[in-house]
């Protein structure tokens, strides 16, 4: 171990030396007039390392404050969103004067609905969307009115179109507070059975209303408030109402919450921005089957006429208020497959056996299929269960054999699958999915399948599920309706559910993972009929999107000038809480540079008039022959 040796000669002369071995020599001294000054610091050395001190303190506690702050901001938010969904079933307070209303009618092919909204004021801040929730009666129930049959059924009388709307409207009317029905805006969008009707007929129905509604009701409505929606349009606002009841457009995200890192549409930025993770939506009902999702990464296009298809399946919009404002730019893909849906599915395939078998037996002579006695084995159906086909000539009877596997292998070329790249149903452009950081939720069939029957709905897991449909198609038809009739379904499930489970359940399966193609080990999947316990319906996500520049009368100008309000009132909270503490510190050094200015002057005067005999003394200094031995 090394020595270290330290030497300290004090000299008479007026010089400290020392001297260190560690072990090359290296040598350094300092003069008396030094010494005593750093041993015993002046009031002014004092009271600069105090301001220093003081300084670095109130610095300290104003990151620790924003940063407190911070949190304190993120977690009020989170605690905000969980009350809103308590206070969502509250009656709504019509006697608020500060509490906005809208109307959305949804003319689908079997009926149309209207939904009221209400929303109070903007808080100003340019980077929030309006917080928009359904109307709530004095019972608390829901302001939705419903009228049957769809709008469609009146092309060949037009003229009435606007008697037929006016039921929905009343009942608004009633409901919300007669000053403000001349701001309340108006949204008549009609869907599916609108858009098979020749373009004159729509516009006959579309013309009536817009001419004769103003006359009848007091509404914000205009000429472009009554459209024909296109299927993208309304899978647009479907993913627009999933992803705001579940919070994904407030972009002040909590700590491990899921973030995606996104090139916004038509921006010059060069750096990608972070964001929160917006949530997929798959959607299987009777006749289709939709999915959306979005796209947070510039694409790329095997080929030009893949560029030309994906222009109409791929829809970029933006839900702020500032035009000129990246954060809420979306870029979605929206694709509707016709045909897809369970039951539509079920009889494409059901029309296949009837083709194939009729020819099988025009070929070999045999009569599969024709009576009870002979039926065609299905594997798509329970085991042991009877069903009946009835084509236009004759019927063809069927007995399930309960194999899982083998079903899903018959369905597969009902997908219409090509060997083309970045495709999916029907050879349809998709693109990628990063199915490490993505979430997905899976609505109508897909909760159906998984849930009324397997009780396994919410978290997907591919595995568990493959295993469940198995054991369920294995089952004999006698043993699966003696469960259903001790209830050990869900409440909603009937006897076609039990019948057209097992069929179901493989093309679920298929659709998803061949279709799709959703890898198995896929964990980010919850199948859902209620987000927080509620319906969301696309009309929430239209008059989210149609409503989105409202809060410019709420907002200054001036914030959408750079200084966003988030951060001014976050620094505001530091300020109020701090401003007194700088001012007071910035006052007493003030003070204390005052005092010593005043100190220098006197010094300098007694100095002048009455020198000192002894100078050491008078600087402070101790006695220059100090023997010290070490």
């Amino acid at each position: 171990m090394s020595c270290v040796t330290f030497k300290l000669k004090v000299l008479f002369v007026g010089r400290i030396s020392f001297s260190c071995l560690f072990p090359a020599s290296w040598h350094f001294s300092l003069s008396s007039q030094v010494l005593p000054r750093l041993l015993v610091p002046s009031l002014r050395q004092l009271l600069f390392i105090g301001l220093v001190i003081c300084l670095i303190g109130l610095l300290y506690l104003l990151l620790i404050a924003a940063k407190g702050h911070a949190s304190w901001v993120t977690k009020e938010n989170h605690f905000n969103r969980h009350l809103a969904r308590v206070t969502d079933l509250d009656a709504t307070d019509t006697s608020n004067p500060n509490l906005n209303y809208g109307l959305v009618v949804d003319c689908g092919s079997s009926g149309s609905r209207v939904f009221v909204y209400c929303w109070p004021r903007h808080n100003g801040n340019p980077r929030e969307l309006l917080d928009i929730r359904q109307m709530r009666d004095q019972h608390r129930k829901l302001v939705v009115m419903k009228i049957k049959p769809g709008i469609s059924k009146l092309a060949k009388t037009p003229e009435k179109a606007s008697d037929y709307i006016n039921p929905l409207l009343s009942f608004a009317a009633r409901h919300i507070p007669k000053n403000k029905h001349h701001e309340t805006p108006l949204y008549i969008l009609c869907t599916a059975g609108m858009r098979i009707l020749p373009e004159s007929q729509q516009e006959a129905l579309l013309e009536d209303l817009r001419t004769d509604i103003p006359v009848d009701f007091n509404f914000l409505f205009s000429d472009s408030h009554v459209e024909v929606i296109s299927g993208k349009q309304e899978g647009v606002y479907a993913w627009i109402g999933i992803n705001f009841v579940l919070g994904r457009f407030n972009h002040v995200h909590n700590e491990g919450e899921s973030v995606v890192e996104v090139h916004v549409p038509g921006s010059d930025q060069q750096e990608a921005m972070m964001r929160k993770r917006t949530a997929g939506v798959l959607d299987m009902g009777g006749v289709s089957t939709q999915i959306a999702y979005e796209v947070p990464k510039t694409v790329s296009f095997a080929s030009p006429l893949q560029e030309e298809v994906a222009k109409n399946l791929l829809a970029e919009f933006n839900l702020g208020c500032d035009a000129h404002s990246t954060d809420h730019v979306y870029r979605v893909y929206v694709s509707t497959f016709l045909g897809f849906g369970g039951n539509a599915a079920r009889q494409r395939y059901e029309e296949s056996v009837v083709r194939k078998t009729a020819a099988r037996n025009k070929l070999l002579g045999q009569h599969v299929g024709e009576t009870a006695e002979s039926p065609l084995l299905d594997p798509c159906l329970p085991t042991d269960l009877q069903d009946e086909i009835r084509p236009s000539t004759s019927k063809l009877y069927l007995r399930g054999t309960g194999d899982f596997d083998q079903c899903r292998l018959i369905l597969q070329p009902f997908l219409n699958r090509t060997n083309d790249t970045q495709t999916s149903v029907s050879g349809v452009y998709q693109p990628v999915i990063d199915y490490n950081n993505s979430q997905f939720y899976g609505f109508s069939e897909f909760y159906y399948c998984t849930e009324d029957v397997l009780r396994m709905g919410g978290d997907y897991n591919a595995s568990k599920y493959t295993q469940a449909a198995k054991g369920y198609c294995a089952t004999q038809w006698k043993t699966l309706k003696e469960r259903f009739d001790s209830g050990l379904y869900a409440s909603h499930a009937d006897l076609h559910r039990l019948k057209y489970q097992c069929f179901k359940s493989a093309w679920m399966y298929e659709v998803l993972h061949a279709g799709f193609s959703f890898p198995t080990s896929y964990k980010n999947l919850k199948t859902a009929l209620l987000v927080y316990d509620k319906e969301v319906q696309w009309t929430l996500g239209a008059i989210l999107y149609r409503t989105r520049f409202l809060p410019l009368r709420d907002i200054p100008q001036e914030s959408l000038k750079g200084a966003h309000s988030h951060w001014r009132h976050s620094f505001s909270f530091v300020n109020n809480h701090y401003l007194f503490l700088a001012c007071f510190f910035i006052v007493l050094l003030s003070i204390m540079l005052y005092v010593l200015r005043l100190r220098r002057i006197h010094r300098r005067a007694v100095q002048r008039y009455s020198p000192s005999s002894v100078p050491w003394l008078e600087q402070g200094l101790g006695s220059p022959s100090l023997p010290i031995n070490l």
